[in-house]
């Protein structure tokens, strides 16, 4: 029997090793820019694509490690860099996700390289699903899909809200409702290639953070995309639609199997965000001086930083299960994916909260990165899922009670 180890391999390391240089040595310091120009930074997420950080074999090589922490592991460096400049390069993640969990093939052939372009010319993708009135709420979703048969092609309307790169994306998945009377069960999930006529995303929303991250709403009218353009395909979809209206058991529906799959990644970049603000507050702590000693010999700052460490350390070990038992095809039985996005974003906010008050005033200005990082924080108890959404998922799960 093998020994029980959580020690990572040596592959592990180097891959650990190799995104925090890109991190700290290109990332850290066009952070604060791309941060106050709140554009897209291209010229850093071009970089990335020339070393291999940024495209389709790269998230083919972390997605293969069998322990499934290749990606988490990546993500925490990523955004201990920068979190703006993180979601920009990894942003485009969500969208593969989405094909990879509701795709033949042969879509993930065709419609996966085409997220990132290459080197010369990267590309991003979005992923298409929350809208003005179904956020947590995905069965309320407006957007619709049509069938017209007679040229094999789907007819999609409707606006998408606050999407990672809407409008600048290369390809667009798109979430839509087929039936609206099934619910969740009657939706599907779409993409729109390149220059389809009809996509429109508006200006680039202003954020609290994650700045250089580009979020837009996103529009649709009368969207035409050929037939194949169906992931999972209409076979599939009539099946699983037909499952439905008998009433028998759904196997999920599509925008909640590609968060299932991503929320270990997000508690990642959570994780990534709260240890950058540990480490800048433990390292003030030491220096700053005041009463003739340094302020880290105070207990009131000592506590703080102890709980702090204790707290991501735990909230990555919740990560890495979650990560491991995906990779691994475990069912979250007690929400454990739902755990780990939760604990990791709510750690998140209490330490950059923690930081900038062991910063005092200093914290509060923008020439110390906690400011910075305690704006980023804040969007993981709110997108894919918010904190009451997680907890609702684990209650659900560990009760058996569809609690409402």
């Amino acid at each position: 029997m093998p020994e029980f180890s959580l020690d990572l391999n040596e592959e592990q390391r180097d891959l650990r090793d190799w995104v925090h240089g890109f991190a700290a040595d290109v990332v850290r310091p066009a952070a604060a820019e791309w941060d106050a120009r709140e554009e897209t930074p291209w010229p850093v997420i071009q970089e990335a694509a020339k070393i291999g950080l940024y495209g389709f074999e790269f998230l083919a090589n972390t997605w293969a490690d069998p322990t499934g922490l290749s990606l988490c592991l990546s993500n925490e460096e990523l955004f201990w860099g920068d979190a703006g400049i993180g979601m920009a390069i990894f942003g485009t993640s969500l969208a593969v996700a989405a094909i990879y969990a509701s795709g033949q093939p042969d879509q993930m052939l065709e419609w996966v390289p085409q997220c990132f372009g290459d080197a010369a010319d990267p590309k991003v993708a979005a992923f298409c699903t929350t809208e003005p009135e179904a956020g947590s709420d995905v069965g309320s979703m407006k957007t619709r899909a049509r069938y017209d048969e007679a040229k094999d092609e789907w007819v999609i309307s409707g606006q998408k809200a606050y999407a990672t790169n809407g409008g600048i994306a290369e390809i667009h998945v798109v979430t839509a409702s087929v039936e609206p009377e099934l619910g969740s069960r009657g939706q599907a999930a779409f993409v729109v290639p390149p220059g389809t006529p009809g996509l429109n995303g508006s200006r680039k929303l202003k954020k609290l953070g994650l700045r250089a991250s580009h979020t837009a709403d996103v529009f649709l009218d009368d969207v035409r995309v050929p037939g194949r353009c169906l992931l999972g395909g209409k076979e599939a979809l009539d099946a699983r639609l037909a499952r439905a209206r008998e009433g028998r058991k759904a196997q999920g529906q599509a925008a909640m199997r590609t968060f299932e799959l991503s929320r270990p990644a997000v508690g990642a970049q959570a994780l990534g965000v709260a240890r950058a603000a540990y480490e800048y507050a433990l390292d003030y702590a030491k220096n700053r001086v005041q009463f003739g000693r340094p302020i880290i010999e105070n207990q009131a700052i000592a506590f703080a930083l102890a709980d702090m460490r204790m707290e991501i350390d735990a909230a990555r070990l919740l990560v890495w299960r979650a990560a491991w038992m995906g990779r691994n095809n475990r069912p979250f039985e007690a929400g454990e994916g739902s755990m780990s996005k939760l604990k990791a974003g709510e750690v998140a906010v209490a330490a950059t909260e923690k930081a900038v008050q062991i910063l005092g005033g200093a914290g509060f200005l923008r020439e110390h990165p906690v400011e910075r990082w305690y704006r980023d924080a804040k969007i993981y108890t709110i997108f894919e899922g918010t904190s009451e959404i997680q907890r609702l998922v684990i209650a659900r799960a560990i009760s058996g009670t569809y609690i409402r």
